[in-house]
């Protein structure tokens, strides 16, 4: 059983991507990178000192095997079921600048992980550790998943443990009445959520500015915190009924995939090392910024280079 002041539970894909702006129709080879938003969030809080440990059900197949040794390199642990049935999820990236744009395409029916069941997975493990994480694409997946969320949250709360859930609201999976039947019935049991504006307009019917949105969730669904992430804006942090603002930092970007899973690993990182949900927030967005110089789905990124840009950041934001 593995020991971690994090546990993330969830999909991790295999993802294949044309070199440059090539159309997948005439790709003759494909980068692969490992990605799934609840295998991100592990490592950006692992890179930013938080032990961390993924938790998943994978094909017992060249794929699968592929998958979890890629996430392993990254240091998180790995708390696996293997299995015999199912198939490894992937995707397919098409990048292209404006008017066609990028384009995702998943591939992820029948996948091993939509098969889990609550009873196949080690609950001590989560019920150890002091933040359970999972998002809203993990019940997007299967009736089962559904069920399974819902358990592993009643059972991370039943372990003292506090959870954490990022609304992660996604299209092609489901849609917005689906969505919001679903994760309505989930929000009893979570503690921290992150969600956004967006989405909770799209899918919950909130009206409002960001800060409105903070607060209307917060008091309606009495979650201990609540941000509102607002893109290229910075987010919002409601706590104790008292909202801060945190702006973006600028960026070059690379990559945006992946840039929200960044930004909540770093949050969750830095309020179990103790800060406060402002200095938190600071290191989120500073998580965020660096991963969109970054290629793939993971910050792979420094505490001392996050630190510089909270520094340097903050000191560009005072003047």
């Amino acid at each position: 059983m593995s020991e971690s002041d994090l546990v993330t539970f969830g999909e991790t894909m295999l993802r294949l991507s044309p070199p440059d702006q090539e159309r997948l129709e005439d790709a003759r080879e494909f980068e692969v990178r490992a990605g799934g938003a609840e295998s991100n969030v592990a490592i950006a809080a692992q890179r930013l000192g938080t032990p961390a440990t993924w938790m998943s059900k994978v094909p017992e197949t060249p794929l699968g095997r592929r998958t979890v040794g890629e996430l392993r390199q990254h240091g998180i642990d790995t708390e696996v079921v293997w299995s015999h049935r199912g198939r490894q999820g992937t995707y397919y990236l098409e990048r292209a600048g404006e008017p066609r744009g990028t384009n995702v395409i998943y591939d992820r029916e029948n996948t091993a992980v939509s098969t889990a069941k609550a009873r196949e997975l080690d609950l001590d493990t989560i019920k150890d550790a002091r933040v359970f994480f999972t998002t809203g694409i993990t019940p997007a997946l299967s009736s089962t998943l559904r069920d399974t969320t819902a358990s592993l949250l009643k059972a991370a709360r039943e372990g003292g443990t506090t959870t954490a859930f990022d609304f992660n609201y996604r299209r092609k999976l489901w849609s917005p009445e689906e969505a919001e039947e679903t994760m309505t019935h989930l929000f009893p049991g979570i503690d921290v959520l992150v969600i956004a504006a967006r989405d909770a307009r799209t899918v919950l019917g909130f009206e409002g500015d960001p800060r409105q949105l903070a607060h209307k969730l917060g008091s309606q669904y009495e979650f201990e915190t609540v941000v509102v992430t607002r893109g290229s804006e910075g987010a919002i942090g409601w706590h104790d009924s008292v909202v801060h603002e945190q702006p973006a930092y600028d960026t070059d970007t690379v990559s945006r995939i992946g840039t929200g899973d960044a930004f909540t690993g770093a949050f969750i990182a830095r309020r179990l090392e103790g800060d406060d949900v402002p200095t938190a927030l600071e290191y989120a967005a500073a998580t965020a910024a660096l991963k969109r110089t970054i290629p793939g789905d993971v910050a792979q990124v420094t505490e001392e280079e996050v630190e510089a840009v909270v520094r340097e950041g903050g000191e560009a934001l005072s003047r």
